[in-house]
């Protein structure tokens, strides 16, 4: 409940600070509605491009790993494993 709290006031900020900004199109490929889901449902999917040039597979699976066990993110191991293979393969190093 209370990270849904915290989504639901991020939106809240994070809309009138969009307006008249272009939206993050990340990399067409198998995983992206996973991304966007759950990645973009706490943060803006700038971090997915702006990280991109730096991480490895292992760094990936850890940003995940880290998402989940650290911050909270209800996303389950299926999609995790999704979202990792999707980030590997179109931003890894």
């Amino acid at each position: 409940m209370r990270i849904f709290a915290v989504a639901l006031l991020a939106i809240a900020f994070a809309v009138p600070a969009a307006a008249g900004e272009d939206l993050v199109q990340l990399k067409k490929g198998p995983g992206l509605d996973k991304v966007e889901t759950n990645c973009g449902a706490c943060h803006s999917l700038d971090y997915v491009e702006m990280n991109s040039p730096f991480p490895n597979a292992t760094v990936w699976d850890a940003e995940v790993t880290k998402m989940i066990k650290t911050f909270g993110a209800p996303i389950d191991e299926s999609d995790a494993k999704i979202i990792a293979d999707y980030l590997k393969k179109n931003y890894g190093s």
